[in-house]
């Protein structure tokens, strides 16, 4: 498969040009840069809104000459697009009607009015008959939900996506539906659900539209990691001939997946350091990125500690390449919230490991629900008594 092949949906290519402009951690020179190619796509759709609320927000001088220019060509434009839909309904058939009407709300998403776009939509799927065209609308409305990060808009159209493949449906749609579903999973911080969506689609990806197929693999990766056990991830995605036909061309992720599932956590850790800027200035994951530090690190140390009944301090600082007051403070922070099953001893600088037995766990659930049950009754004889 050709990574390059199709086009990424401008609207999302503006949309992670302003996160990165919003970023704090983007160096101010990039950001000089970042603006002028924002201003070009802004000036290249006519997106007056938004030209007018980032010149409010980041607190750049307005250039209302400019911004009548953008506003004129709106408006010569909706009119034109207005008259094709009069022309269609009084001398046209009902496709040609609904093609007007697709222009309009297609223009409107281009300028970025979303509640317009949406109502045009609406419009346009009372003219539509075929699934596959109403589909279609769907992944219009996805993108447009995408583009604003509008969570309820992207779960109610996913939704609605779902209902419609039950009157039918083609399968190329209906794997494009898995590819948007799953970047709604992780951007919503749903790594497994995400996790089991790309790697469903892996082989028959075709949604270029929202983002190039080295993305999609970056994703697919990084939440299979903290979302499948090792002989899984062995299967699915070490040996995944799609990911090892890509996977170098991202930098460190090779080193990050092969790494962890070879045992060699020094090179580990320095690839895991390579990765973090590359999360922190991604647009879905930003929000998650402290969550998904800390679930690497829990699946990576609990890896480790599954080969030992007893381990020195020292030997897991040394395989780590750290030192052994950091592996002090990052394993007693796991250890007091429940996701190590480890305890330390300071005195002689070992970590001996406790993990549950379920047979045991289950006798312990039984007895709680047991004493649980006992009170009730005893409380129910009281009142009987009584």
């Amino acid at each position: 498969m050709d990574p390059q092949e199709g086009k990424q949906e401008p609207k999302l290519v503006l949309a992670h040009k302003i996160f990165l402009l919003r970023h704090p951690d983007v160096p101010d020179i990039e950001k000089v840069e970042l603006k002028n190619e924002v201003f070009n796509l802004i000036k290249a759709d006519d997106t007056a809104n938004l030209y007018e609320s980032l010149c409010e927000e980041l607190g750049w001088e307005i250039d209302q000459g400019l911004l009548q220019i953008m506003r004129g060509k709106i408006e010569e434009e909706l009119k034109k697009l207005d008259e094709k839909v009069s022309d269609a309904e009084e001398n046209l058939g009902e496709s040609e009607v609904r093609e007007a009407h697709l222009a309009k709300s297609l223009y409107y998403i281009r300028i970025g009015d979303k509640e317009k776009a949406l109502e045009q939509i609406k419009i346009t799927e009372g003219k539509t008959v075929a699934v596959g065209q109403k589909m279609d609308l769907v992944f219009h409305t996805l993108q447009l939900g995408f583009f604003f990060m509008d969570f309820d808009l992207i779960s109610k159209g996913i939704d609605k996506a779902k209902s419609l493949f039950e009157e039918g449906g083609d399968w190329e749609r209906k794997n494009r539906l898995k590819v948007y579903e799953g970047l709604y999973c992780m951007s919503t911080r749903n790594f497994k659900k995400a996790a089991e969506l790309f790697l469903d689609s892996i082989s028959t990806f075709t949604t270029y539209e929202i983002f190039p197929y080295d993305t999609f693999i970056f994703y697919t990766v990084l939440t299979s990691i903290i979302s499948l056990d090792r002989v899984s991830l062995k299967q699915k995605v070490v040996d995944a001939p799609e990911i090892l036909t890509v996977i170098s061309k991202i930098p460190h992720l090779s080193d990050f997946l092969n790494s962890l599932y070879g045992c060699q956590y020094k090179s580990f850790f320095v690839a895991f350091a390579g990765l973090t800027d590359q999360i922190r200035l991604d647009r879905y994951l930003h929000p998650h990125f402290r969550y998904y530090m800390r679930e690497v690190r829990t699946v990576v140390y609990s890896q480790f500690l599954e080969s030992y009944k007893s381990v020195t301090m020292e030997a897991m600082a040394r395989a780590f390449g750290v030192s052994v007051d950091f592996i002090d403070r990052e394993l007693s922070r796991f250890i007091a919230a429940g996701r190590l099953h480890c305890k330390i001893d300071k005195v002689v600088g070992v970590l001996e490991t406790n993990r549950p037995d379920a047979k045991n766990a289950l006798y312990q659930a039984t007895i709680k629900q047991g004493d649980f049950l006992l009170n009730r009754i005893q409380k129910l004889s009281r009142v009987i008594d009584l």
